[in-house]
């Protein structure tokens, strides 16, 4: 159950602009969204309706024209980024998960997962240590020393999840995570995801425009015209 006590994401009014003048366009008009540490919330909308862009928004990818986020107890944006090392931030608060598990080829499940914090200065056998940890919990850790040509579709995106969680980050971002999969497997990824929130008190916002998913969560942010909506969802059925 999500910590309702403490933030995971919280954005309030965020805008984006691209552009100038007559030309300009309002890609976020004034979003606010929050979502609790242990919470999956989906987001939705139409192509064209502001979901990538707030995804690098909040990613900090991007940088938004007004507004204000917090990830975590931290606000990292208020009119204005407030953490200096943004490629830190993304690499130790931010994990991401992509429709495609993008490994490196030539590198085993244990060091996919091992090298995010191996990059931020954690000792190679302790971030070893954490990948088999995260592996584990994902029930994969037997294919730990196998290549990513070695591995499924579903082990390689078993191991992606890995790799965002690796680092305890507050908030995972998973863009269409199950667009290539079909019901079965689809709905295997977001059963991870939602035991990993509740296991690592991680705020999991996942977009898609998936329908086989989108019934599976319990809140829906719907986009509209760079505005969000919320909704009640079905939830995930045991």
């Amino acid at each position: 159950m999500a910590d309702t006590r403490a933030t995971g994401i919280r954005i309030e009014g965020l805008r984006k602009r691209y552009g100038a003048g007559e030309t300009a366009v309002d890609a976020l008009r004034g979003v606010d969204l929050q979502v609790a540490p242990g919470e999956v919330v989906g987001l939705i909308g139409p192509s064209g309706s502001g979901k990538s862009t707030l995804l690098k928004c909040l990613g900090a990818v991007i940088e938004p024209s007004g507004g204000r986020m917090t990830l975590g107890d931290e606000v990292i944006y208020d009119d204005g980024w407030k953490i200096r090392d943004l490629r830190a931030l993304r690499r130790d608060k931010i994990g991401f998960v992509f429709q495609a598990p993008y490994l490196i080829p030539f590198l085993d499940a244990t060091d996919n997962v091992a090298l995010l914090p191996m990059l931020a200065g954690v000792p190679d056998r302790e971030a070893r240590e954490r990948a088999h940890e995260v592996l584990a919990a994902l029930d994969v850790d037997h294919r730990a020393r196998a290549m990513p040509a070695q591995l499924s579709g579903g082990e390689q995106q078993r191991v992606s999840i890995a790799r965002a969680l690796v680092n305890r980050p507050p908030v995972i971002l998973a863009d269409e995570p199950t667009a290539p999969l079909d019901s079965e497997r689809a709905l295997a990824v977001i059963r991870i995801l939602e035991k990993m929130a509740g296991q690592y008190q991680t705020a999991i916002v996942v977009v898609t425009h998936d329908e086989k998913i989108i019934p599976t969560f319990e809140r829906i942010y719907h986009i509209r015209d760079g505005r969000t909506h919320e909704e009640a969802g079905e939830g995930l059925r045991p």
